[in-house]
């Protein structure tokens, strides 16, 4: 009986064993190639990822001193601000930002007009109202290669609103259904064609004069 049970017992052939060992060659290299192309799209996604960020940050403004306002009147209730300046410059000195500045509408209103080539926009937002695409005028300050981009080492003097209200593109007495005036707190946004959004966040003194730095 002994003799009848070992005939009956069945081995593993060299062609199976190598049948299985090729089988389990081809499943493990079928997996570390799935694991290094993950790998190796992972690694360009991320990079991909730093060079859009750092393009962001390169194409980001900066505020460089003080925020100025000018009014037409002074007191705690006559006066209101007509004109608002300030200085940007470049956060890294890397990617060039387009400051053509907007045509003024022809009824003077303290905005672009219809179809300006401006590629920065000012966004103003108080509690009462918001207004987008003021109109807006830059001074190059030191360094200069007289474009109108910003580059590295180069300083914009930003005024929205001309100095007369009604004339010459208008300013914010045209633009601002609701007049800024003394206590008002607003917010301006300085949007670029690229990086992040310049957000400017003041309140006028509750006595106003000619000239107020609003730092």
């Amino acid at each position: 009986m002994f003799k009848k049970f070992i005939n009956r017992e069945k081995g593993i052939t060299g062609l199976e064993t190598a049948i299985i060992l090729i089988a389990f060659v081809v499943v493990a290299a079928v997996f570390a190639y799935t694991a290094l192309s993950a790998g190796l799209f992972s690694t360009q996604k991320a990079q991909e990822s730093v060079y859009a960020g750092l393009q962001e940050a390169q194409s980001t403004l900066e505020l460089r001193g003080s925020v100025i306002a000018t009014a037409n009147g002074t007191g705690n209730q006559g006066g209101v601000v007509q004109q608002i300046s300030f200085v940007v410059a470049d956060v890294l000195g890397g990617q060039a930002i387009d400051f053509t500045p907007p045509n003024a509408a022809s009824a003077n209103t303290g905005m672009s007009a219809s179809g300006s080539p401006n590629k920065v926009v000012i966004k103003y937002i108080d509690s009462n109202q918001t207004v987008n695409d003021l109109y807006w005028t830059f001074t190059p300050l030191g360094s200069d290669n007289g474009n109108n981009l910003l580059e590295a080492n180069e300083k914009f003097q930003i005024t929205i609103g001309n100095g007369t209200a009604g004339a010459a593109g208008g300013n914010l007495i045209d633009a601002l259904a609701t007049k800024l005036a003394a206590n008002q707190e607003f917010k301006l946004e300085i949007q670029t064609p690229n990086g992040a959004v310049l957000t400017i966040d003041r309140t006028v003194p509750a006595y106003v004069t000619t000239k107020m730095d609003l730092n």
